[in-house]
C-alpha cells in the first residue's frame, strides 16, 4: 500500500489537524447557541436536546466503522467523503427553517465527523515514519483536539452574539471547502489493490450498538427513564452480538491482535477517563458561570480562554518532556495535576473571584490535561501495523467520545447535589486516570541514526 508522499508530509499534518479541530469544535460550539435556536425555530426541550445528541450518536456510533473503512479502502477516500458530508450538512444546518431539518443535518454532520477523526490521526502516523517527527506532528494534532472543545464555547458565544446562531454552522463551510481542495492536492492515494472484504455483520452490530449506548447516556432523561433503560438494553444485546460475530468470522472488523498490542488497552482506559474529566470541566464551568455567577454567553466564553491557552501550551511542552520522562510518567503527573485543579474548581462560590475561583483552577486543570493528551496518543499508536493504524485511531477517538458522554451523564446526575459535588467527582475520575496510567509501558522514541560517511571520505 502506498502512503502519503514525503514531500508533502507537513501539509498533510496541517490538513489533518484542521479537520480534527473542526470536528471536536462542533461538539461544543452549538451549546451556547441553543437558546437562540430554540427561540427562532420554536424547538421543544426534547428538540433542543437532540440538536446536541444527534451529532454525538452518529459521531460516536460510526467511528470504528469509518476507521476500518479507511484501513481497507483508502484513508484519502474516506477523509474526502467525510469532508463532503460534514460541509454540506453544516450548510443545511445553517439554512434550516425547522427543528427536524436541523436535527437531520446534525446526524449527517456526525457521520462526516466519524470519517474525519480517525483518518486524520492515521494520516499523520502514516506520513511521519520517523518517531521524533511523528511525536512532533502528534503534538500539533493533540493540541488541535484538546483545545477545540473549549474554543467551541468561545467561538459559539462570539458568533451567536455578533452574527446569529446560524453562523455556528456556516463557519464550517469555507473551512470545509478549503480543506477539500488542500486534501486533493497533498494527500496521495493509499488504496490497496488487494482489497479485504468488510465484515458487514460486525460493522452493523458494532455501529448500532455504540450508537444506542451513546444515545442512552446522552438523553439526559435520568437513569430510570424508558429511553435510557431501553437504549442500554439494545446496546448490550447488539454489542454481545458483535462479540459473537467477531469470534466466528475469518477477517473480523476489530481483530484481537489490536487489543493485545502494546499499550492499546491501557491507553484507551486513560483516554476514556480523560474524556470524562475534560468534558465535565468545560460543561460544569460554563454552566456554573452562567447559572450561578450570572455571566453571559460571551463573557463565559472569554473566561474559558486561559483554559484553552493552557491546553495548547501544555501539549507542546509535553512533546519536549516525552523523550525524557516517557508516556507513563507524563500521564500520571498530568492526571494528578488535573485532580488538584478540579478539586480547587469544586470550591466555586455563588460570587466567585475570577482570578482565584475560575482562572487559577481552570489553568491548573488545563495544564494537567494537556500533559496527558500527547503521551496517551503516542502510547496507543506506537508500533501499530499500517494495516491497523486507522483502527487504533478509531479506538482512541471512540474511547474519548464515550468517556465524555458517559462521564457527563453520570456527573449531571450527581450535579443534583450541586455543581461542587459533580466537579469533585470529576477530580476522582482524574485520579482514576492516574491509576490507569501506571499500566502504560514506556516506549521512548528511538534516537535518529547518525549520518554515515563513505570509506574514502573517512
Amino acid at each position: 500500500m502506498r502512503t502519503v508522499g514525503s514531500t508533502n508530509n507537513w501539509w498533510v499534518v496541517g490538513v489533518a489537524c484542521a479537520a480534527q479541530f473542526m470536528v471536536v469544535l462542533d461538539t461544543t460550539i452549538v451549546n451556547v447557541a441553543l437558546p437562540a435556536m430554540r427561540t427562532d425555530l420554536r424547538l421543544s426541550a426534547a428538540g433542543q436536546q437532540w440538536v446536541v445528541t444527534a451529532y454525538l450518536v452518529t459521531f460516536g456510533g460510526a467511528l470504528l466503522l469509518a476507521a476500518r473503512l479507511g484501513d481497507l479502502y483508502g484513508r484519502k477516500r474516506i477523509f474526502l467523503a467525510g469532508l463532503v458530508a460534514f460541509t454540506l450538512a453544516s450548510l443545511v444546518g445553517g439554512v434550516a427553517t425547522d427543528g427536524g431539518v436541523l436535527i437531520g443535518a446534525r446526524l449527517v454532520q456526525g457521520l462526516g465527523a466519524a470519517a474525519l477523526a480517525p483518518t486524520s490521526l492515521s494520516l499523520i502516523t502514516a506520513s511521519q515514519p520517523d518517531p521524533h517527527r511523528r511525536a512532533r506532528a502528534l503534538s500539533f494534532w493533540s493540541a488541535a483536539a484538546s483545545s477545540a472543545g473549549a474554543a467551541g464555547m468561545v467561538l459559539g458565544g462570539v458568533l451567536t452574539a455578533q452574527a446569529g446562531w446560524r453562523w455556528v454552522f456556516f463557519v464550517n463551510v469555507p473551512i470545509g471547502v478549503a480543506l477539500f481542495a488542500a486534501a486533493l492536492a497533498v494527500l496521495a492515494s493509499d488504496v490497496d489493490t488487494a482489497r479485504t472484504r468488510l465484515d458487514v455483520p460486525g460493522a452493523a452490530t458494532l455501529t448500532l450498538g455504540v450508537a444506542a449506548l451513546v444515545y442512552a447516556i446522552s438523553t439526559g432523561d435520568g437513569w430510570s427513564s424508558p429511553a435510557v433503560v431501553g437504549g442500554l438494553v439494545v446496546a448490550a444485546v447488539l454489542l454481545a452480538a458483535f462479540v459473537a460475530v467477531e469470534r466466528r468470522v475469518a477477517r473480523p472488523l476489530v481483530p484481537g491482535r489490536i487489543l493485545r498490542h502494546g499499550n492499546v488497552r491501557a491507553a484507551n482506559a486513560v483516554t476514556f477517563l480523560l474524556g470524562a474529566a475534560m468534558t465535565a470541566t468545560i460543561f460544569f464551568t460554563a454552566v456554573s458561570l452562567q447559572q450561578v455567577a450570572g455571566y453571559g454567553a460571551l463573557r463565559t466564553g472569554l473566561a474559558l480562554l486561559p483554559f484553552t491557552a493552557a491546553l495548547l501550551a501544555g501539549t507542546f511542552a509535553s512533546r519536549r518532556l516525552l523523550p525524557v520522562a516517557g508516556p507513563r510518567r507524563l500521564v500520571v503527573a498530568g492526571a494528578l495535576v488535573t485532580t488538584a485543579g478540579l478539586a480547587w474548581l469544586s470550591a466555586l462560590s455563588d460570587t466567585p473571584s475570577y482570578v482565584v475561583d475560575v482562572l487559577g483552577p481552570t489553568v491548573v486543570a488545563g495544564a494537567g490535561m494537556s500533559l496527558m493528551v500527547l503521551p496517551v496518543t503516542v502510547a496507543a499508536t506506537a508500533g501499530v501495523e499500517p494495516r491497523d493504524a486507522g483502527l487504533a485511531s478509531g479506538l482512541l477517538n471512540t474511547g474519548r467520545q464515550l468517556g465524555g458522554a458517559v462521564g457527563l451523564a453520570v456527573l449531571v446526575t450527581i450535579a443534583t447535589q450541586g455543581y461542587a459535588a459533580a466537579l469533585l467527582t470529576a477530580a476522582g475520575v482524574a485520579l482514576a486516570a492516574a491509576a490507569a496510567g501506571l499500566l502504560l509501558r514506556d516506549h521512548h522514541p528511538a534516537p535518529a541514526p547518525l549520518p554515515t560517511r563513505a570509506p574514502q571520505e573517512a
